[in-house]
């Protein structure tokens, strides 16, 4: 699917959503607007609405407004690279030859509705470039161990990046390092920890040390850098740091800004020049993932390589995975955010899934805190999405 009605499809997306809350942005000019303050909430009640707008007005409009302050960041990371790729390709001799295709029926499959036939998956071959980009240690072992296994089978190559340490957990601070008290210096050994047991568990999926990437920016904190804190340095409310702090990480010392992760997110790219990218879904209900899933997808637009991209899902709605704990013989359904995803189930052999198992167990801090969430993740089956949004 052409990129431009791929972020045409999350733009409708994010209208609907809109939509259905009732709300609308404050500065629409052309509204009625009526505010109430409940709960400390602004909310605004939409009273009619012009469609004949222009198509910057558009653009800015059509954000979804559950919370003015969480979605502001919505506005510079999409509108700008929707309106640069609708230029693009409205001059382009290919717009009308996309739009045309984008319209034809699909051909029938015997595949249920809410999954799409596994022949639409990238092959996998020895000249695979396979990148994974995780936004803690951990979610590359639950998302993609089996997808990982298979290419190192095909003799394809593997890399991980990893975009935060896992240094913001005040669980695992309770729970492992068995203080009651934040205190920077303890979470950022916890992160050294958990970045050792990254290493252990790639080594039992089989990915050389040198393919392993640590970014060190802050949990909990991605969404932050690439919107509030792009150019302005973000401090970790957790390790009080200002700057990546780990020095096995791609760039010791780059300030937490969003313009410096991308730019280390891009050199990872250059080094690995992956053929398939498998990143976080924006519909991840986790602030980390849906952000490092931006990222990753702003990136790959720039280089017009985002039909390389597949999407997973890790915190995918309450109780899921169900049922929690580890049940190797269930297949892995589809989550209830993932809902209108062209979701493709790649099957795992007994083998790969047994092996998985293993590398989640590597992550012994993680481990020690939600196990039965993480061994939820060990099914007959993993699942990808080909585009990021809902297409409907």
């Amino acid at each position: 699917m052409p990129q431009y009605l791929i972020i045409y499809q999350l733009f409708k997306y994010l209208d609907r959503q809109r939509r259905r809350a009732g709300r609308i942005h404050p500065s629409d000019v052309e509204s009625k607007r009526r505010f109430e303050s409940r709960n400390g909430r602004l909310q605004v009640r939409r009273n009619h609405v012009d469609p004949h707008r222009p198509l910057a007005h558009a653009l800015h409009y059509t954000l979804p407004r559950f919370s003015i302050r969480r979605t502001l960041y919505l506005r510079p990371l999409i509108s700008s690279l929707l309106t640069a790729l609708l230029a693009t390709y409205a001059t382009s001799p290919l717009a009308a030859r996309a739009t045309h295709a984008a319209a034809a029926p699909s051909p029938a499959t015997d595949v249920p509705p809410h999954l799409t036939a596994p022949a639409t998956f990238l092959p996998i071959t020895s000249a695979t470039s396979l990148l994974v980009v995780s936004p803690h240690p951990d979610d590359e072992a639950l998302c993609c161990s089996g997808l990982i296994q298979r290419v190192l089978h095909a003799g394809g190559r593997v890399s991980i990046v990893w975009l935060t340490s896992g240094d913001g957990s005040e669980l695992d601070l309770l729970v492992v390092e068995k203080s009651l008290f934040l205190r920077p210096s303890k979470l950022r050994d916890l992160a050294l920890r958990r970045m050792r047991e990254s290493r252990d568990a790639a080594s039992v999926l089989g990915v050389p040390p040198e393919r392993l990437f640590f970014l060190g920016y802050p949990d909990r904190g991605i969404l932050q850098l690439i919107t509030d804190y792009y150019i302005t340095p973000y401090r970790s409310k957790f390790t009080a740091a200002t700057a990546v702090p780990y020095p096995d990480a791609v760039s010791p010392g780059h300030a937490y800004t969003g313009l410096n992760l991308e730019h280390d997110f891009e050199s990872v790219l250059d080094r690995v020049h992956p053929t398939l990218v498998l990143a976080p879904s924006p519909r991840d209900s986790h602030p980390d993932h849906r952000a490092t899933g931006l990222v990753a997808i702003r990136a790959m637009a720039r280089r017009n390589e985002l039909s390389k991209v597949r999407y997973w899902i890790v915190h995918g709605g309450e109780f899921w995975p169900l049922p929690r704990g580890y049940e190797p013989d269930l297949e892995m359904n589809p989550s209830p955010l993932g809902s209108g995803l062209s979701q493709t189930p790649f099957e795992l052999e007994p083998a790969e899934e047994q092996r998985k198992r293993e590398a989640i167990g590597a992550y012994r801090t993680q481990m020690e805190v939600m196990s039965s969430f993480l061994l939820s993740f060990v099914r007959t089956n993993e699942l990808y999405s080909t585009n990021p949004m809902p297409s409907n």
